[in-house]
């Protein structure tokens, strides 16, 4: 009965947002709206339910937990930016950085895979497929029915991604892909994947094209699943890909323009990291702030006294500040502006920060917080990825200086 209530709860903030807005630009969001108040509160009574309760679980046992992926698809959360005639929920990039945080200050990791999957493979199609293209695969994905993946690193290509040696050639009326991406979110269990191939010269921009890929497509498989130090319930795993027939189909826009596609992609991506991001600091902020008000020493809490007031204060102020670049990175996407310089300083700061503010949390809650008998240490062990994921800190710092030295 409460999932009902959730699942109705949200349809009625859709038909609030498509049907009812009087105001269809897109806004700067200085504060959240009573739309993404309303969703937070729907993904908090979510949470506590079917997400909570099993997250050290899923960490320590590195199980990717699809049937709660899949609830969150029928809760409209899989789709978030798909319009509706998609199948998609159609809201904003306001509304996806809420839910992120939302679903992130319970289980960041849980988080890493539901951004992916909305951001990348997700993301990829309905910016660059055809209407053939996204009728086919964008309400499968919308609902999860479909979980998606998205490949363009590999083991000798990450930042360098010119460099890569995933090789399609055309035969026909198909493509022979051959080659292996690595750190895929959702490389075994996707699936569908959209993958980056190298389909001319080495280091040619324009030489590699995007494709996508459904599981089950003879010579696709799944390689070896990384054992890691975070997010260990997000599944990060090997595609592999043996003369891997492709119809010609399923090319995902222009021949060629794979890279260029790619780092558009990227660009909005960086939004939904720096959302992934945000949720670890706000969820280590309030479990610090409550231990704070609770733990006594010396007679009193421990939050009466400065040293720890101040690392509060700093981390509340730090977290408005990353909401801030963010938001402003959205209302440029929404606009159809350019961001890549917004994005990336809001991915840089906000992964940094994620480091800071599960380190202090940690440093708040003392011992206690070195044990897994309380979140903060999950938080910091899964931050980290934050700064390297989608582009490392000195890559985001490599596209400023790149964006603002242009004048």
């Amino acid at each position: 009965q409460i999932y009902l209530l959730l699942k109705i709860h949200l349809f009625f903030i859709h038909l609030f947002i498509i049907y009812l807005r009087p105001n269809k630009k897109y806004k700067m969001n200085f504060a959240e709206s009573e739309n993404q108040l309303m969703i937070a509160q729907t993904i908090r009574d979510f949470a506590e339910k079917n997400i909570r309760p099993f997250v050290m679980e899923w960490d320590e046992s590195q199980t990717l937990p699809i049937e709660t992926l899949k609830k969150l698809g029928e809760l409209g959360l899989m789709g978030i930016l798909v319009p509706t005639e998609y199948g998609g929920s159609g809201l904003t990039y306001f509304e996806y950085v809420t839910a992120l945080i939302e679903i992130g200050k319970v289980d960041s990791s849980l988080c890493l895979s539901v951004a992916a999957h909305n951001s990348l493979c997700t993301g990829h199609s309905l910016k660059f497929g055809n209407e053939e293209q996204k009728r086919k695969y964008l309400p499968k994905l919308a609902t999860c029915e479909w979980l998606g993946a998205w490949g363009l690193t590999e083991p000798n290509t990450g930042s360098d991604a010119g460099r890569m040696k995933c090789v399609a050639t055309q035969d026909g009326d198909h493509w022979v892909l051959n080659g292996t991406k690595n750190f895929i979110t959702h490389g075994k269990s996707g699936d569908i994947a959209v993958v980056i191939a190298r389909t001319g010269e080495l280091l040619d921009s324009h030489g590699m094209t995007a494709f996508v890929v459904e599981r089950g497509t003879p010579g696709f498989s799944g390689g070896k699943k990384e054992n890691k130090l975070g997010m260990r319930c997000s599944e990060t795993a090997e595609m592999i890909f043996d003369n891997c027939r492709i119809p010609k189909e399923n090319v995902l826009g222009k021949i060629g323009d794979g890279f260029v596609q790619a780092m558009k992609v990227l660009d909005g991506g960086r939004i939904s990291i720096a959302a992934l991001s945000l949720s670890i600091a706000v969820g280590s902020y309030e479990a610090a702030l409550k231990y704070a008000q609770e733990r006594e020493q010396f007679g009193q809490a421990i939050s009466n006294f400065q040293a720890i007031a101040f690392k509060l204060a700093d981390m509340a102020m730090e977290i408005e500040a990353g909401k801030l670049l963010t938001y402003k990175a959205c209302d440029l996407i929404m606009k159809g502006e350019k961001m890549t310089k917004e994005g990336a300083f809001a991915k840089y700061y906000t992964s940094e920060l994620a480091v800071r503010a599960s380190s202090e949390a940690i440093q708040i809650f003392g011992g206690y917080g070195y044990t897994k008998d309380f979140p903060v240490e999950k938080f910091y062990r899964d931050a980290k990825l934050c700064t390297i994921g989608e582009g490392t800190s000195e890559i985001q710092k490599v596209v400023i200086a790149r964006e603002i030295l242009k004048g």
